[in-house]
């Protein structure tokens, strides 16, 4: 089923207008809380996955966060003159770059989940259970998650 037409397409009424809304505007308050850890959500998002072994090289961690490769180094590059995380080169692979935090990295990924959470309550507030449940499940869906 086809929800848009030439003629009922409309840009600031499309699907992609309110997520790229809604996600700038979230990255804007979740960047504003995290000001005080010295970093921003992207990095947020990097320490997390190292944090949680979800991801350990720059090429998984590029694919989880759909950033480009030149992005994810900019960023590691940045990360890395923080203190917060290290890169060495495997030992079965000397093509591959690991990463791991750093005992300041683990620190500040340590306070992100005191954090985050506010950031996005305060953007659910008027969500009810029922609603935040739904949201989450459509957004999954729509993101083929």
């Amino acid at each position: 089923m086809d929800h848009y037409s030439k003629e009922n397409y409309h840009l600031t009424q499309s699907v992609g207008f309110f997520l790229n809304r809604a996600r700038d505007g979230l990255l804007v308050e979740m960047d504003a809380a995290l000001k005080d850890l010295n970093i921003n959500a992207q990095q947020m998002g990097i320490l997390l996955l190292l944090t949680r072994g979800v991801a350990d090289t720059p090429f998984e961690m590029s694919k989880l966060l759909g950033i480009d490769s030149g992005l994810m180094t900019r960023m590691l590059d940045k990360l890395e003159s923080k203190g917060l995380l290290a890169r060495s080169r495997s030992t079965d692979d000397r093509r591959m770059v690991n990463l791991t935090l750093t005992e300041k990295g683990i620190a500040v990924a340590g306070h992100i989940p005191e954090v985050a959470p506010k950031v996005l309550n305060a953007r659910l507030k008027a969500f009810s259970q029922e609603e935040f449940d739904e949201f989450r499940r459509l957004l999954a869906k729509f993101a083929n998650v």
